[in-house]
């Protein structure tokens, strides 16, 4: 009997494999009707995802279409075909009730700008000057500090803003 079988099951082909690819010849060595080698996609995993991205007009294109199945099962067969989940379409309806449409377009991830004050930077270069002004102003009181106690050791007289600076 499962010699019979056996028999029986050497003469169809296309019960082995839903392709049209024989089983001696390599996915990358078939050729397609006009005679070029068709490579076929590579069925691993990528190392690393790539989130989808959907563009305003294409949810609101699903939507459209969404709105318009009023059969049963034809809001299923919409997702399968457009590789969608249901919490899809939630998201984007309530996007579109709000009335938002830059809700429904893909918002850039990570950190926002800031919005700079045009004083702001002129704020900080005067700043920095001033600690630079104050710096040579102390360095300039140590030197005539120093000046003063020098004069006095020597014994030579420094002229004074009172006596009019020029004796």
């Amino acid at each position: 009997m499962i010699a019979a079988k056996i028999k029986a099951s050497q003469g169809i082909e296309g019960a082995r494999r839903a392709t049209e690819i024989p089983w001696g010849i390599a996915p990358k060595e078939v050729n397609s009707h006009q005679g070029v080698a068709s490579v076929l996609p590579d069925p691993e995993v990528p190392a690393t995802a790539a989130r989808r991205r959907f563009t305003a007009e294409y949810k609101l294109r699903v939507l459209t279409l969404a709105d318009a199945c009023n059969e049963p099962g034809c809001l299923g067969k919409l997702l399968r075909s457009e590789g969608l989940y249901a919490s899809n379409l939630d998201t984007w309806r309530d996007q579109r009730k709000r009335g938002v449409l830059s809700g429904l377009a893909p918002k850039k991830r990570g950190r926002k700008e800031s919005v700079r004050n045009p004083l702001h930077a002129e704020n900080e270069k005067l700043r920095k000057e001033n600690e630079r002004l104050t710096n040579r102003l102390r360095q300039a009181e140590i030197i005539i500090d120093v000046q003063k106690k020098v004069s006095q050791l020597l014994g030579i007289p420094l002229a004074t803003p009172e006596n009019g600076g020029n004796e």
